[in-house]
């Protein structure tokens, strides 16, 4: 039996191995760990590469690190927690998925779970928005409304909302959900506490060479400046038309037509997001956006299912746990895709956002990474 954890871990640190290790504790199982790749879910490149956060989180309690698939990984909070329980439930040994959380009320984050759905519920957040409210705040009146004020509590934290989803997306299989409550700091806080940081604030002090020793592991040698990239996504938007803009996810009736005007008058990725931006239209919602530009990620590509788990490191327990994977493995991308399968395009865009992230060091890394790197193994 196995215990799987959707993550990010940009960087690891310390508030992960708690996760973690409070995850074995309440299971007594080997973690799986469904990790993003090079960009993160609010379109941003990690701030180190996937192979560095693999070997942290091999070092500090996860047995098995497997890669979340770029076409879910920037997304929003539903796809993204789709994607980790479709690769999840590939495995048949996990009987369990573990996520840190504000609230781990298991009763009170099913009930988000239903209430984020519930038709009284969209209906009332279609006539606050119409009346110039936005979403966040309307969806917390919607919810209060209808399932009461701890419900519509849960629903205002990030880490929450992608629990409530985990569970919705875990609803008709066996895996059972194992909430645990965050240690330390809340989400993006900018405090620090029994030396437990929010990840935001330990990129922040990264870029901005700030001590973080005491704060995660392992420091990172190298790591990546989400600036680097600015140029290369405003060629992108300059030189891409209305219909192509309109493949992209997530892009709502006539949003392609208020980009392309934004980028014939602003010169900055932040220029353009703020012009942009609108109730409906959130600064993260457009920052995804701008990475799916950048990625070559349209809709199409992001629809498609996971039909494979590429291997980015084990322990020996780990290893034990691959035999128990039901879609094909990839170890070695040269030899996927040399293969006659049908998840090539998926694992190009994989690739493709790899060779992109390495343009976001001070120095460039050269290309071809995900082919040359061995797999991390313990």
């Amino acid at each position: 039996m196995a215990t799987a954890i959707i993550c990010e871990f940009n960087p690891f640190h310390n508030g992960h191995r708690y996760i973690v290790n409070r995850a074995k504790e309440l299971t007594n199982e080997p973690i799986i760990a469904i990790m993003s790749g090079s960009f993160t879910q609010r379109g941003e490149v990690a701030v180190t590469d996937k192979f560095t956060r693999t070997k942290t989180a091999l070092e500090n309690g996860a047995d098995l690190v497997v890669e979340l698939p770029v076409t879910y990984a920037v997304s929003n909070a539903q796809h993204f927690a789709s994607g980790g329980v479709q690769i999840a439930k590939a495995f048949e040994c996990v009987k369990n998925l573990a996520f840190g959380c504000e609230d781990n009320n298991l009763r009170v984050l099913r009930l988000a779970s239903e209430a984020i759905y519930n038709a009284e519920v969209n209906g009332i957040i279609k006539a606050e928005m119409q009346k110039g409210s936005y979403y966040p705040k309307a969806l917390e009146k919607a919810v209060n409304a209808i399932f009461g004020a701890d419900v519509a509590e849960v629903l205002k934290s990030p880490n929450n909302i992608l629990a409530v989803e985990y569970i919705r997306a875990l609803k008709g299989s066996q895996i059972k959900p194992v909430p645990i409550a965050r240690k330390g700091v809340e989400h993006n806080s900018c405090e620090i506490s029994e030396n437990i940081a929010s990840a935001s604030l330990i990129r922040k002090m990264l870029r901005d060479n700030q001590d973080v020793t005491g704060l995660l592991p392992s420091v990172p040698e190298e790591i990546t400046f989400a600036e680097r990239l600015e140029s290369i996504v405003m060629y992108r938007l300059r030189t891409m038309s209305a219909e192509e803009l309109a493949k992209l996810p997530e892009m709502g009736e006539g949003l392609e037509n208020r980009i392309i005007n934004a980028v014939k008058c602003c010169n900055s990725l932040s220029e353009i997001i703020m012009q942009v931006k609108t109730k409906r239209y959130t600064y993260s919602r457009l920052s995804r956006i701008m990475a799916y530009a950048l990625l070559g990620i349209t809709e199409e590509l992001q629809k498609k299912p996971i039909n494979y788990v590429r291997v980015l490191g084990f322990n020996q327990e780990g290893a034990k746990m691959l035999r128990a994977c039901r879609l094909p493995l990839i170890t070695s991308v040269g030899k996927a895709l040399r293969a006659d399968n049908d998840f090539s395009e998926v694992l190009q865009a994989e690739i493709r956002s790899t060779d992109i992230s390495a343009l976001a060091y001070d120095t460039p890394k050269s290309v071809g990474r995900d082919f040359l790197q061995q797999i991390i193994k313990f």
